[in-house]
């Protein structure tokens, strides 16, 4: 079983670049937002605090320039305060001052005093409201003992308005991260669209509009442009020359071949036997290199297209006339729109060899259909007829095997048809049919044009 630590790790590695570049950028940016809607009110709310207590420290030096303790060591104000919200009724702005005999406090404390509760030991106000408080103990030249002062104010405030702030904020923050990312993404389109473009030429060029590929693209992957080009150049100019010179080689050697074979026939017997072996031993060296030359492939390599379905139809109906004393007959289940990515005259080759071995060994019937999966379709020929012992399938495809040396022929169809699939980036698997006789699958990838 595939371990499942490993599928985000596989489906991340099978992502585009484009991709790629939006999940970095979304994934940063929204660490980057994230960390400044947390961070941003905890200063703001840290700097509201730090403000506050330096109110209340100016506070503490009112108090303390005012406070008084009389012979009994009762303390007192010598006047009111500035600030009126000490002396109105829990108004949220609280102080207390205490000795060990005696408590003033301020009128906005009513006939409560600043308390401090749970594990925090927050300081709470005369309605129970959490406070932020500062305290200071003085000392007095009247009085010889310490005086514990305390003065708090009422947080809620702070916090409504911090509440205030990071609703804004986070609307803030949300069109900030749209914005950025529509800019990044619209980066990413204009730095990755040479490559889209590239897309587009390569699926022309597959198509046969165009030989090659434009120069103006960025200096990153200009050189690679160009270097595709060179090599499709070459690869055409190496090809066309192949074939010529193959089609040369077959005319150049036809005619001497002929001559020798006639010559042959107008001696005696025996001599008749002993050259036709070497004679049929230069045919099939011809045949084979010949065949050989044509599997170099497309003249145009990205732009093949071959439909199986029409090829076995044209093939069928010329065999169905060379083996019509054989009275086989062929079902043809090839799906009509699929198209493999093999040049006609090739694929007519790996097809018509194995159609030709079917029309030889068949007893009355050939079934050619297919299987496809995502990138391939497995072309599979089936008959009815012997088939081949399991402990020589692996052997037929090597050059110049024959199992019955009474059928005519050079032992170079099933070769040629392998090297040719392989040419292709395909292949070519022999196996025993559901028929009865041979199951030829030819596997070769699906067309993109």
């Amino acid at each position: 079983m595939p371990n499942k630590n490993r599928i985000p790790v596989q489906m991340l590695k099978r992502l585009s670049i484009k991709s790629r570049l939006v999940l970095a950028a979304v994934v940063w940016l929204t660490a980057m937002i994230l960390a400044a809607g947390v961070t941003i009110p905890t200063q703001v709310y840290h700097y509201m605090v730090d403000e506050t207590r330096s109110q209340l420290n100016i506070f503490m030096d009112e108090i303390a320039a005012q406070l008084e303790v009389d012979s009994k060591g009762q303390l007192s104000l010598a006047s009111q305060l500035s600030d009126p919200r000490f002396n109105r009724p829990y108004s949220g702005l609280y102080w207390s001052a205490s000795t060990d005999t005696s408590l003033e406090r301020s009128r906005s404390l009513w006939d409560r005093k600043i308390e401090y509760k749970g594990l925090d030991n927050d300081a709470f106000g005369a309605r129970d409201e959490k406070l932020i408080t500062i305290t200071k103990t003085l000392y007095l030249p009247d009085y010889h003992g310490p005086i514990n002062v305390i003065i708090g104010i009422d947080e809620d405030p702070i916090e409504e308005t911090l509440q205030s702030l990071t609703g804004q904020l986070w609307i803030i923050l949300g069109l900030l991260f749209a914005g950025v990312l529509a800019v990044i993404l619209l980066q990413i389109a204009w730095s990755l669209s040479p490559l889209s473009k590239l897309q587009k030429e390569l699926a022309e060029l597959k198509l046969g509009h165009k030989k090659g590929l434009e120069e103006e693209y960025p200096k990153e992957i200009s050189p690679l442009i160009s270097d595709l080009n060179a090599l499709l150049f070459h690869y055409q100019e190496l090809l066309e020359r192949a074939r010529n010179h193959a089609g040369n080689l077959s005319h150049a050697l036809k005619t001497p071949l002929s001559v020798l074979k006639n010559e042959v026939r107008l001696l005696d017997s025996e001599t008749q036997e002993r050259l036709n072996a070497p004679i049929h031993q230069i045919q099939d060296h011809i045949d084979y290199h010949l065949g050989r030359a044509r599997v170099a492939g497309s003249m145009n390599i990205l732009s093949v297209k071959s439909n199986p379905a029409e090829r076995v139809d044209a093939i069928s109906m010329a065999f169905d006339k060379v083996y019509a004393h054989r009275d086989v007959t062929l079902i043809n289940e090839l799906d009509s729109e699929l198209n493999v990515a093999v040049e006609k005259t090739d694929l007519d080759e790996m097809v018509g060899n194995l159609l030709e071995n079917g029309y030889k060994w068949a007893n009355r019937l050939i079934r050619v259909h297919s299987i496809q999966d995502k990138d391939n379709i497995h072309i599979l020929i089936e008959d009815d007829g012997p088939g081949i012992p399991p402990e020589q399938l692996s052997q037929v495809t090597k050059r110049g095997v024959r199992l019955d040396e009474t059928i005519p022929g050079s032992g170079l169809g099933l070769n040629i048809v392998s090297e040719m699939a392989h040419s292709y980036r395909g292949q070519l698997t022999l196996s025993e049919s559901k028929m009865g006789g041979l199951k030829a699958t030819l596997i070769l990838q699906r067309s993109r044009a």
